[in-house]
């Protein structure tokens, strides 16, 4: 999928459940910190919003990202090669939807570079996260306590805190997310 599709699709999506809401750009900007010409881009799908501005809208509006992606079929393969790509704003960390919302489950890919870090504000109340080091090593901070995992460790935190994944080493370091929401 090409990124303009991304941004276009988001725009979409955005626009119609901000709609069906009743919910004005004006009173969105100011409920998640984002300018009104951001949104307003954004739903037009001139923008390719970074992954945090996606996280501010899906917190805003309590819906999952996927909600914004629109990734739903019966049936679906999650390949590396063709997978959406949201962004930190300086790219060191990258994070891969592998498929529609699951009830009240998000499953993701994310890659985070050499020595890279990426802070991820709080999530809306209820979310926990859990996290599994696919290839190569992940510092995790949660309420000023750091874990160190390793390849195949995996460590369970509620998300609705500031937190913050660190890569110490100089390879890639590859995890898989399911990011759960008990209240959507």
């Amino acid at each position: 999928m090409k990124e303009q599709d991304v941004g276009k699709r988001i725009g979409a999506n955005l626009r119609q459940i901000r709609m069906s809401r009743g919910i004005s750009l004006e009173a969105l900007a100011r409920q998640i910190g984002v300018s009104k010409q951001t949104l307003i881009k954004v739903e037009r799908g001139e923008a390719n919003p970074t992954l945090s501005v996606i996280w501010r809208i899906s917190n805003g509006l309590e819906v999952p990202i996927t909600a914004l992606l629109s990734l739903e079929s019966d049936v679906a393969i999650a390949r590396k090669k063709d997978g959406l790509k949201l962004m930190s704003p300086d790219d060191v960390f990258v994070a891969e939807p592998l498929f529609g919302s699951h009830g009240m489950v998000e499953l993701y890919r994310g890659y985070l570079k050499p020595r890279g870090e990426y802070v991820s504000e709080a999530h809306r109340t209820g979310v926990t996260e859990f996290v599994t080091v696919m290839s190569g090593c992940l510092t995790v901070e949660v309420d000023g306590e750091t874990y160190r995992l390793e390849e195949y460790d995996s460590i369970r935190f509620r998300g609705d805190r500031p937190h913050k994944y660190s890569n110490p080493s100089s390879s890639l370091a590859i995890m898989h997310f399911v990011i759960s929401y008990s209240r959507l």
